[in-house]
């Protein structure tokens, strides 16, 4: 969607050449004559930023800017003065604008203002939108956050599935949620009165796994001085979640295998079976079927229905989303994040998924001197070829990309036509990724 700019200015051949410039950079242009005419026009055309004469016929620029910050205060105004205005435009600088640019003016340098501006103003409204969201979340929503297509098909299938009192396997990369999944599971089930029992087989050594899964009498072994109920009958009723049942070990596979079938459990050193009534979910990185240790016998008794979680890198815009809710439970009033930060954020690819995510963003909001690119100790500016082992693709082509138009800017020294030509892009484009990389034309300049 092209970005709606309002053009003011009383000057007929100037308004006709400056928007004639903008709409070849990509903009839609909508011009004005005079202030007042532009400010009625405000709500129901819903510019993404102002370009204003300082010298106009009714109001002058400054009026503009005062009725604009008044309506709609984050919406960039940028100031076109003349040489007597310029201590003018400072003051309106210290009252909201976002820029000012002094006749006779740069084309080129008008319209990267605008495209950063732009993308300024857009990227707030994105984030006042996520935090609208985030305010009003219920529900199963409230657990597992994010509005990506894969996110919402989740949600959808998570509801239909907790709703069948079953068992389920759940497949997921580390970092990315099976246990919150897993609760939702039973706190939307029939169950959810009842306990949600936890069982990390990962975490369990071997010769401790039946006594805690199944219990013991006292005096079973040495150290037993009483009896002690296993996780599996603590959770009769409800709901017991084995994560990383891949590490299960085969003889435990067995008798797991055998309450499950039997709906009883029998304490270590004990006689007399105990009946229980479990929904087992399970969670493991990869496809049980074809692991090589765990029982097919096992695999096909839970896998009654399943569920995948995307990784956070196939979650389109989700990161935004997510970085925003854990900052703000870390700390309420911690800082925004810039542009930078926003592009580290979309380009790296997570590997850890929400897990990691989570980290960056507590540590970002409990240390304000760090900006997300440092945290990630990955800035797509400082990646070199010796360095680029471990580093996610995203980030290395980004680096890439960068250089290419940062060479191309001193090569042509800064002249953006022949930068467009020579790397055979778009105005638009060219200028959209120059605010990615934080490239300025004036630093190539003589």
């Amino acid at each position: 969607m092209e970005s709606r700019i309002a053009l003011i200015e009383d000057d007929e051949i100037v308004r006709q050449a400056t928007s004639q410039w903008l709409q070849l950079a990509g903009f839609e242009v909508t011009t004005f004559d005079c202030g007042q005419q532009a400010l009625d026009q405000l709500a129901s055309l819903e510019f993404d930023a102002i370009v204003s004469d300082v010298r106009l016929p009714d109001i002058d620029g400054l009026d503009v800017l005062a009725h604009v910050k008044q309506a709609f205060p984050t919406m960039p105004v940028i100031l076109i003065t003349g040489h007597g205005d310029v201590d003018m435009a400072v003051k309106a600088l210290q009252k909201g604008a976002y820029d000012f640019i002094e006749k006779p003016f740069d084309p080129e340098r008008l319209s990267q203002t605008v495209m950063a501006a732009v993308t300024k103003y857009q990227h707030g409204k994105e984030r006042e939108d996520r935090l609208s969201y985030l305010e009003n979340l219920a529900g199963i929503e409230q657990i597992i956050i994010g509005r990506s297509k894969v996110i919402c098909d989740l949600r959808e299938q998570i509801a239909k599935v907790a709703a069948i009192d079953t068992n389920v396997i759940i497949y997921g990369d580390t970092g990315c949620g099976k246990e919150l999944v897993a609760t939702c599971l039973h706190q939307f089930s029939l169950r959810k009165r009842h306990k949600f029992v936890p069982i990390n087989c990962g975490a369990i050594p071997e010769n401790l796994f039946e006594s805690e899964l199944f219990g013991h009498e006292a005096g079973a072994f040495t150290g037993a001085m009483k009896r002690r109920i296993g996780k599996l009958e603590y959770a009769d009723k409800g709901t017991v979640f084995f994560d990383e049942i891949e590490s299960m070990p085969l003889a435990m596979q067995v008798k797991v295998l055998r309450s499950l079938q039997e709906n009883r459990v029998e304490r270590v050193g004990g006689n007399q079976p105990v009946v229980v009534d479990l929904r087992v979910v399970a969670a493991a990185k990869h496809d049980l079927l074809n692991h090589e240790e765990f029982r097919q016998d096992l695999f096909y008794r839970l896998n009654v229905a399943q569920l995948s979680i995307p990784p956070l890198c196939d979650r389109e815009d989700d990161a935004l989303l997510l970085f925003d809710y854990f900052t703000r439970n870390a700390n309420p009033d911690t800082r925004q994040a810039s542009e930078a930060d926003r592009q580290a954020l979309l380009s790296y690819a997570w590997p850890g998924n929400v897990r990691e995510l989570r980290n960056v963003a507590i540590r970002f909001a409990l240390d304000e001197a760090l900006t997300v690119g440092e945290i990630l100790s990955c800035r797509p500016n400082t990646i070199s070829e010796a360095t680029s082992v471990g580093i996610p693709l995203a980030v290395q082509v980004q680096s890439f990309e960068r250089k290419v138009i940062h060479d191309a800017l001193v090569r042509h020294q800064g002249k953006i036509s022949e930068v467009m030509q020579e790397l055979d892009l778009p105005r638009r484009t060219l200028n959209q990724k120059m605010v990615r990389y934080a490239l300025n034309r004036a630093d190539y300049t003589d």
